[in-house]
C-alpha cells in the first residue's frame, strides 16, 4: 500500500466511525498493511466471559470451535486473553512473542487451536476502561499458509497507535452486560473449589496457581520466573501437585482440569 492508498483508507475509517461500517473499514485499513485470512474483535471485560463484536473469514473452519470451545472456557488459556488481565492494554502484540515457551505442547494447543488451522497471530490491543480491553485479531491460516512477514508486522507496528486509537474512539461507549454481575472469584480459586468438588482433591493456593500455570505452556524455568521462586521449590510444587491428584504426567493433568473449564468461565 503506497502512503496515499494508506492516507485514503484511514480516512475512510475514520468517516465511519460511530457507524456499522467502521469494523470493515478498520479490516481494509489493516489488510493494505498486511493482508490477513481472518479478523475477529473480541471485547474482554475483567474476568467475564468475552464477547464477540465482529469477525470475517476466508474459511469458515477457523471459527468454528469459537463459540463452543474458546468461549466456552478455553479463552482462560489464550495468551492475549492473559494480555488483557494486565490492564490497560494498547498497541500491537504477536501471539508468538506473548505465548509461553512451552505453549506448543498445551493441550489448549493441540486440541483447540490447531483446529482453527491457525498458524500466526497479531492482535491491536485498546483499552476502552480499566476492565475493557479489544483485541482485534488478525490472522494467517491453511488459507494463505504461510506466516506473517517481518516487513509486514513492522507495517502493523508503525500503525499500532493508530489503529489502538480507532478501535477505542468507536467502542468508547461499550458496557457489556456482565458488568452489571458480580466479579467472578480469582481463577485460582474458582479451579481449587471445582476440583474439590469433582474429585475431592483440595489443591493449596501454590499449587492451583503452577497448576494453571502449566496448563497456560510455561515450563518448569518458566514458572519459577514468574513466579520468583527457585527452580527447585517449581519441581517440589509439581510433585506435590501429581501427587495430590494421583498422576504422573503433564498430558493426565491435562485430561483432569481440562473438562473443568466450561465450569470456571
Amino acid at each position: 500500500m503506497t502512503h496515499g492508498d494508506y492516507d485514503e483508507a484511514l480516512g475512510k475509517t475514520i468517516k465511519a466511525l460511530a457507524t456499522p461500517e467502521l469494523p470493515r473499514r478498520f479490516a481494509r485499513l489493516v489488510e493494505g498493511l498486511a493482508a490477513f485470512d481472518n479478523l475477529i474483535i473480541i471485547a474482554y471485560h475483567g474476568e467475564h466471559r468475552p464477547a464477540v463484536l465482529y469477525r470475517e473469514y476466508t474459511d469458515p473452519v477457523v471459527y468454528l470451535p469459537m463459540d463452543s470451545q474458546y468461549l466456552g472456557g478455553a479463552y482462560l488459556l489464550d495468551p492475549f486473553y492473559r494480555e488483557h488481565l494486565k490492564g490497560k492494554v494498547r498497541g500491537l502484540r504477536r501471539l508468538v512473542d506473548v505465548a509461553p515457551d512451552h505453549f506448543r505442547r498445551t493441550h489448549y494447543y493441540n486440541n483447540y487451536y490447531k483446529q482453527t488451522t491457525l498458524l500466526d497471530e497479531v492482535a491491536v490491543f485498546a483499552s476502552i476502561s480499566e476492565s475493557i480491553t479489544l483485541t482485534a485479531c488478525f490472522g494467517r491460516d491453511r488459507s494463505s499458509g504461510k506466516a506473517f512477514g517481518k516487513h509486514e508486522v513492522q507495517a502493523l507496528h508503525d500503525s499500532e497507535m493508530t489503529l489502538s486509537a480507532l478501535l477505542e474512539m468507536h467502542w468508547r461507549d461499550y458496557q457489556p452486560e456482565s458488568l452489571a454481575k458480580a466479579a467472578p472469584a480469582p481463577l485460582e480459586e474458582r479451579l481449587r473449589e471445582a476440583l474439590k468438588q469433582d474429585h475431592d482433591i483440595a489443591l493449596s493456593p501454590r499449587q492451583a496457581e503452577v497448576a494453571l500455570l502449566i496448563l497456560r505452556g510455561h515450563s518448569s524455568l518458566s514458572i519459577s520466573l514468574h513466579l520468583e521462586i527457585s527452580l527447585q521449590t517449581v519441581k517440589v510444587f509439581r510433585r506435590q501437585l501429581y501427587a495430590k491428584c494421583g498422576i504422573s504426567s503433564q498430558a493426565e493433568l491435562f485430561a483432569l482440569l481440562m473438562p473443568l473449564f466450561s465450569r470456571l468461565a
